[in-house]
């Protein structure tokens, strides 16, 4: 048994439910414009360097999960993934939005659980001794077999103070595994970080679950709440690990957030819905419920937005 089985979500998944996952792909009914949505890729956008090298507090998608942001005077990224593939197999829809050479030096690296497309390895090693890596119970060994000797691990509602930074690492509901004979052996959650200039919240993966209204209860309020909103078809085998764009909207009126950046879509394809669908879908849901336009941010990747 694992260390944090009594904390995952996923229920154990066997070589049956794969097959069934892969044989009945379009379990999950389509839409009738799925071809042209599944076409749909985000243009990527110059800028992201600049506004992260001003020194002013900003957030840029670099794609997926992958942000970096500038909060007290530090340059922070999380589950940072600059390679073209995933373990070699699964490639890049769309190049990172900043260069790894174009970024200014990075101070913290954030890494919310051990999964391939959030714990990039080839990435890890590529960033360097020099920041601060912050990781969940359990990961700081693969981190120091990179030759990095900085490194924090955190359990759940644990703090570490950097500078003017408070980091807390908050409960997701997810699962862990790199290999078949270590799941849940270290543990996974979401990031809240607090700066002079705001709170900013980066859910890592996760379900649908209780955990939202109690970080914002016990951290709020959050000022930009990173959440995914994609990779959650079929739903019979995501719903307990993955939410999906209504799930999202649900999260982040339950954490009570000010803005909802949206990631963990468009980059790579992980999952059978169209890669278009997730931003179209939590659009329209946005409208139908007539929130502010300007605190929903779906961002191209390496589009930056000012944090104030």
């Amino acid at each position: 048994m694992g260390k944090f089985d009594e904390r995952a979500t996923q229920p154990i998944r066997g070589s049956g439910d794969i097959l069934k996952w892969k044989v009945l792909r379009r379990s999950d009914p389509r839409r009738d414009d799925f071809a042209a949505l599944d076409a749909v890729r985000p243009g990527a956008r110059d800028g992201g360097a600049a506004a992260l090298a001003s020194g002013e507090p900003c957030a840029v998608w670099i794609g997926h999960a992958t942000w970096a942001f500038r909060l007290g005077g530090q340059v922070a990224v999380t589950d940072p993934v600059w390679s073209r593939a995933l373990s070699g197999v699964v490639t890049r829809l769309v190049p990172p939005g900043v260069a790894l050479e174009a970024m200014p030096p990075i101070d913290l690296v954030l890494v919310t659980h051990d999964h391939r497309d959030h714990m990039d390895l080839p990435t890890l090693a590529r960033l360097g001794p020099a920041p601060l890596y912050i990781v969940p119970l359990g990961n700081g060994a693969r981190i120091a077999k990179l030759g990095h000797p900085n490194i924090v691990e955190l359990d759940w509602w644990q703090t570490h103070k950097v500078g003017a930074l408070e980091i807390t690492l908050v409960p997701a509901r997810h699962w862990s595994m790199r290999s078949p004979w270590n799941r849940n052996d270290t543990l996974w959650g979401g990031y809240v970080v607090r700066g002079p200039e705001g709170v900013a919240y980066h859910s890592g993966d996760t379900a649908w679950g209780d955990h939202f209204a109690e970080i914002g209860a016990r951290m709020g309020p959050i000022d930009w709440a990173m959440l995914p909103i994609g990779a959650y078809s079929p739903r019979w085998f995501m719903a307990s690990q993955h939410i999906d764009p209504d799930e999202a909207l649900r999260g982040y009126q339950a954490l009570g957030a000010r803005n909802l950046l949206a990631m963990h879509w468009g980059t790579f394809r992980l999952t059978d819905e169209a890669i278009g669908e997730p931003p179209e879908r939590l659009r329209a849901l946005w409208a139908e419920r007539g929130l502010p336009d300007d605190r929903l941010w779906i961002l191209d990747v390496g589009e930056s937005r000012p944090l104030r």
